[in-house]
């Protein structure tokens, strides 16, 4: 885990499963954290299936795969989004990552040093599942946020990566969000059932337990699909559909000063 001793806040949005609106929760929360007036870049880390770019409709020149082989600076790559961050985007296609090499590693760990002294938030916008490259990169930041529907198959995987990530990184606390969920008593009831199962199988193993630290939900949104469809960020596009403001309410709970409590389940 990366400690610079600079302010930004290096936060892994992941999930157990694809599909489950893990980037578009990344670039959302990234928009509404600066509206909030933070300087935020969002990291595409998923190397080989990049696409951060195509959602926020950019034509990026070079992408993070050309500054880990030497080809340009992180200067020559990072783009402003709409919604006022900054990206750093990756190449899609490049089966090299799938598995992580130890120049790699080194590589992506210098990148994010270097870029955590000039933000407020670094967003590293993972692959799913439970890869090298997924539970490296997650290693690098002094958060994590899982992601999940309430489908059980992906509950079922957010309990997996939980899991793992509780074991092999010694987490103590770990985010969530429900998206997608119907309406708020849905999201606390599949947070409290998901946290009963962590303490019953993880923190049984573990000395120091987990703690499930619940930010909210986002409902299911038609605005979510028609500004996908239309490459545009729904933050900045349609910001007053139910689905923004829960990103802009997501955003005020992890934005929340140390001394205000955040929501736990």
């Amino acid at each position: 885990m990366i400690n610079t001793g600079a302010k930004a806040r290096i936060l892994a949005i992941t999930s157990g499963k694809g599909g489950v609106g893990k980037t578009f929760v990344a670039a959302n929360l990234a928009a509404a954290l600066a509206r909030r007036g933070r300087r935020v870049l969002v990291l595409d880390a998923d190397l080989g299936l990049a696409n951060l770019d195509i959602i926020l409709n950019l034509y990026p020149k070079a992408t993070l795969h050309d500054v880990l082989i030497g080809n340009c600076s992180i200067e020559e790559i990072v783009l402003a989004a709409p919604g006022g961050f900054w990206v750093l985007p990756a190449a899609s296609g490049l089966v090299e990552y799938s598995r992580l090499t130890g120049d790699v590693q080194d590589e992506l760990r210098r990148i994010i040093e270097e870029l955590s002294g000039r933000y407020d938030y670094l967003l590293l916008d993972t692959g799913a599942g439970i890869s090298d490259l997924v539970l490296y990169t997650a290693s690098l930041a002094q958060e994590v946020l899982v992601v999940a529907t309430p489908e059980p198959a992906s509950i079922a995987d957010a309990y997996a990566t939980i899991k793992v990530l509780t074991l092999m990184q010694q987490r103590t606390s770990i985010k969530l969000v429900f998206n997608q969920a119907r309406n708020a008593a849905e999201g606390r009831r599949l947070a409290e059932q998901l946290r009963q199962v962590v303490d019953r199988f993880v923190n049984a193993q573990v000395a120091n337990a987990v703690k499930l630290e619940y930010l909210g939900l986002i409902p299911g949104d038609p605005e979510v699909g028609a500004c996908a469809r239309k490459r545009q960020l729904l933050f900045v596009d349609s910001p007053q559909a139910p689905a923004a403001k829960a990103m802009a309410a997501l955003a005020q709970a992890l934005d929340a000063p140390a001394n205000e409590p955040a929501t736990r389940v």
